[in-house]
């Protein structure tokens, strides 16, 4: 059997299903035939049997000319031992107490310039009164190669631009890790990848320690005692009130990771009993995962006594958009309680961030943390960062898009080479996810209320589950063992992945297309695409469109691909390209038919974090289905069984309990197609041979994103072989108060 391999041409600009341009694009294709083996099910797609056009877009942009799906690695005599596949199972072996702990040591200490440059000469107070009197100390899980030596700098690229820094009120800081360089949490959870899952529990960070009421409806917190920001000013329970009384309750201000009242329960109540302690009530007992709720994303504190002046509950002469954008990106030294304080910006060029002489964090020998004086972050593209490090311009990248890993690898392979390749399990994965709502939430015009329609019909995501072809998909991006088909659901990382409970649609487009003639849509006119009902829309064709970012060659090739795989079962879909913000701001809205969604999300990889955000908890929620004008949600059945189970989930504390309610998530969820998955696949983390203490197994996302997990407070460089690379060596962070006056 034939098939057709399809050359891209020009894409041109296309009416979108209400006739306005811009709304999609329709690709042009011109066909030759090459041979291939017959397929399994079904004859032979018409122009997606040419899933070698994603392959000879991603392989016309690397300069080959020839189009083939991309092979394994591993074959590959230049990566043959590059990478330690296995590491990640490796992983997972201690306790959190093996990590951190809070205990007083006898004595602390600095990098000698700090202390000759500015404790000596009266500008700051000795490093033992800058601490808390029980410093979080790191213990040896935490230490790999054991305790490190102070100087170097660590060098990242960044594709996003920082907005500002009251991420309180919404404000981007750049993302790229820099928000988590700067910023601390009452809890932490992106290192748990290297804890026992049967003994997973957050970290203690802010939050040092806590105790639950013997009925389960009270905890009560611990703060670290004695820690300050970084400008000298205490951190206490002040700050943490301000920021869940003053930014989570105030409907008029929203926390740029979506943190609300419902992240934490319905009728959750938070108050503080002293300077140093909080109590929060919660309506259900034991919610045990709230406590990874707390963790970076949703409960990360900005400083009371800087950004209360500026609230308009406390400013009659402010207002909220005011308030939101007080603390734009050059405004430099804004107080933080992370590693690292920002204090040069030069826009579309580069952010310098240096130490933090008042961290509250230190090693066993008591020296204060971070032993890495900078961090930098050049403002380039996204898909500049892995070539940066192979090139040698930066340290630590995260490598998440298939079509490079051959050349990473090699690269990694080479000898000499400068840096080392890190590949945890597979924790990304791509899906399409589809708007299930009913009731009008984002305003659709008839034909988007019509798709709505369909997708709330299981035989017709169903359908469209059985037209895509996983495995051609997977094998445009990479070959080997990075890419395996994603049925949906929970990931197989995720320590409650069944794979038995696991219902896999395999490629049928026969049955696809049995499936939509028997939801009466069939083609009436001849022109390929099937057709609604005469007595909807005219019997005008099914036309569906896919709302997918621009910003990547992998989501690019995927939307084209669920383009030619739907046509070739006669479904109309029309691609948006609307990056980062813009199409965040669409799903949000509720204005898409179907979304490409990058499915890294914590709730997916580990259930624990997040597990609210597996089905839709509260009204407005959930990303794929909120409440309408009416303020209601339309829960499809399905929908109220996840519902039911997650909640359950929530409030048990039995693991054995646990296991089962996810098991039977996965199969509901998976069964009922809730998201018709496509491929998953594993990350790299990219990082410089000259740094001690990284991780063995480090994912690119899991609990959190690598520059969590990796915790690069703690990385260090043995001296003869520090770089010289830092810009602003033997500075600190200025005076915030005062303007950003050096220090």
């Amino acid at each position: 059997m034939s098939r057709l391999f399809t050359e891209a041409v020009r894409p041109r600009a296309s009416p979108g299903p209400t006739g306005r341009q811009g709304e999609g694009q329709i690709i042009t294709l011109q066909k030759r035939p090459f041979a291939e083996p017959a397929r399994q099910r079904g004859t032979a797609p018409r122009g997606l049997d040419t899933l070698a056009l994603a392959a000879s877009l991603l392989l016309a942009a690397c300069g080959d000319h020839a189009a083939a799906p991309h092979p394994d690695p591993r074959q590959d005599p230049d990566v043959r031992g590059a990478i330690d596949f296995d590491a990640a199972a490796r992983t997972g072996r201690f306790t959190t107490t093996d990590l951190v702990g809070f205990r007083a040591l006898p004595r602390y200490s600095e990098p000698d310039w700090v202390t000759r440059d500015f404790v000596r000469t009266g500008r700051l107070p000795p490093v033992a009164q800058r601490l808390p009197q029980e410093p979080l100390v790191y213990g040896p899980g935490a230490m790999p190669d054991g305790p490190g030596v102070y100087g170097d700098v660590l060098r990242q690229v960044t594709g996003g631009r920082p907005e500002g820094w009251n991420y309180s009120a919404g404000q981007s800081q750049g993302w790229g890790g820099i928000d988590l360089a700067t910023m601390e949490c009452l809890t932490r959870t992106g290192p748990l990848f290297l804890v026992d899952p049967a003994r997973l529990e957050p970290l203690p960070n802010l939050a040092r320690s806590w105790q639950w009421s013997s009925d389960g409806h009270q905890l009560t917190m611990q703060l670290v005692e004695g820690a300050r920001w970084s400008d000298g000013h205490p951190f206490t329970s002040d700050d943490v009130m301000f920021y869940w009384t003053d930014n989570v309750l105030d409907s008029n201000v929203s926390p740029l990771n979506g943190a609300s009242p419902d992240s934490f329960g319905p009728g959750t109540r938070l108050e503080a009993l002293g300077p140093y302690t909080i109590r929060w009530t919660f309506q259900r007992p034991f919610p045990r995962d709230y406590l990874y709720q707390m963790a970076y994303g949703k409960f990360c504190p900005g400083p009371a006594h800087v950004l209360r002046p500026l609230h308009p509950r406390y400013n009659p002469r402010s207002s909220y958009q005011a308030y939101k954008l007080a603390f734009p990106a050059s405004r430099m030294n804004f107080p933080v309680m992370g590693a690292w304080v920002v204090t040069e910006y030069r826009p579309d060029d580069i952010l310098i961030l240096r130490r933090n002489p008042y961290y509250w964090k230190v090693d066993a020998r008591g020296r204060q943390l971070p032993y890495l004086d900078e961090v930098q972050y050049r403002l380039l593209g996204w898909s500049d960062r892995d070539i940066q490090v192979m090139a040698g311009g930066s340290d630590l990248a995260n490598v998440d898009a298939p079509a490079t890993f051959a050349e990473v690898l090699r690269g990694a392979a080479r000898p000499g080479t400068s840096y080392r390749a890190v590949f945890g399990p597979r924790t990304i994965a791509y899906a399409v996810q589809f708007n299930l709502s009913g009731n009008g939430w984002g305003s659709p015009d008839a034909r988007g209320q019509a798709i709505r329609q369909l997708n709330r019909d299981v035989r017709f995501r169903r359908a469209v589950s059985l037209a895509m072809d996983r495995v051609a998909l997977g094998a445009t991006q990479i070959g080997g063992p990075f890419i395996k088909p994603y049925p949906g659901g929970l990931l197989e990382s995720a320590p409650f992945y069944d794979a038995a409970a696991t219902r896999r649609y395999g490629y049928d487009p026969v049955a696809a297309r049995a499936l939509l003639a028997e939801l009466g849509l069939v083609d009436r006119d001849g022109d390929g695409f099937v057709n609604h009902p005469a007595a909807q829309l005219g019997g005008a064709n099914v036309t569906i469109v896919l709302t997918a970012s621009p910003d990547s060659v992998i989501e690019r090739s995927l939307a084209e691909g669920i383009q030619l795989l739907a046509r070739d079962v006669g479904l109309r879909v029309v691609l948006r390209f609307a990056s980062g913000p813009q199409r965040d701001a669409l799903r949000a809205s509720g204005q898409f038919d179907w979304v490409l969604q990058r499915n890294e999300t914590t709730e997916l990889n580990t259930v624990v974090q997040g597990a609210d955000a597996l089905a839709p908890t509260g009204p407005f929620t959930h990303a794929y289905h909120r409440a309408g004008p009416s303020g209601r949600l339309d829960l499809l059945p399905h929908e109220r069984r996840m519902l039911d189970l997650v909640r359950a989930f929530i409030a048990t504390p039995d693991q054995g309990q646990r296991r089962r309610l996810m098991r039977l998530y996965q199969q509901v969820s998976t069964e009922n197609v809730d998201a018709a998955g496509l491929i998953q696949y594993s990350g790299g983390v990219l990082i410089d041979k000259r740094f001690a203490n990284v991780p063995v197994g480090t994912p690119v996302i899991m609990f959190n994103w690598a520059e969590d997990a990796i915790m690069r407070e703690r990385l260090w460089v043995p001296r003869a072989r520090q770089s010289g690379y830092e810009l602003r060596p033997h500075t600190l962070p200025g005076c915030f108060a005062c303007g950003g006056e050096k220090r």
